[in-house]
């Protein structure tokens, strides 16, 4: 295998800030002042909480979570599954996550 070499370096480096440029910011300069449809706007809403809930779901479900025991596994869950109630209940990222934070460090606290 061969060494990468400057120009090889910056082959790539300039594609990728290309690639970045066009995927990020053209389309803010393509849209700007104009109305998107509704069903358009709807579905760009679903963006942000279906990203955030792939990061969530990627540190609570691991393949060898269970094998510390149920209640070290389960810990985690429970205290999502508060957080989703929470931030039904008062559809407020602060207290969604002090209720996460304060759930999880309780349910650390029990010991069985």
């Amino acid at each position: 295998m061969q060494p990468i070499t400057w120009t090889d370096f910056w082959i790539i480096f300039v594609t990728c800030a290309l690639t970045i440029l066009a995927c990020r910011v053209l389309p803010l300069f393509l849209l700007k002042g104009k109305e998107l449809p509704k069903r358009v706007e709807e579905a760009l809403g679903y963006i942000p909480p279906a990203a955030f809930a792939a990061l969530v779901a990627n540190d609570l479900l691991t393949p060898g979570m269970f094998d510390a025991g149920i209640w070290p596994a389960g810990a985690p869950l429970v205290a999502s599954v508060i957080v989703i109630i929470v931030a039904r209940l008062t559809k407020s990222l602060l207290w969604s996550a002090v209720a996460g934070v304060v759930a999880y460090a309780l349910l650390t606290m029990i010991v069985f």
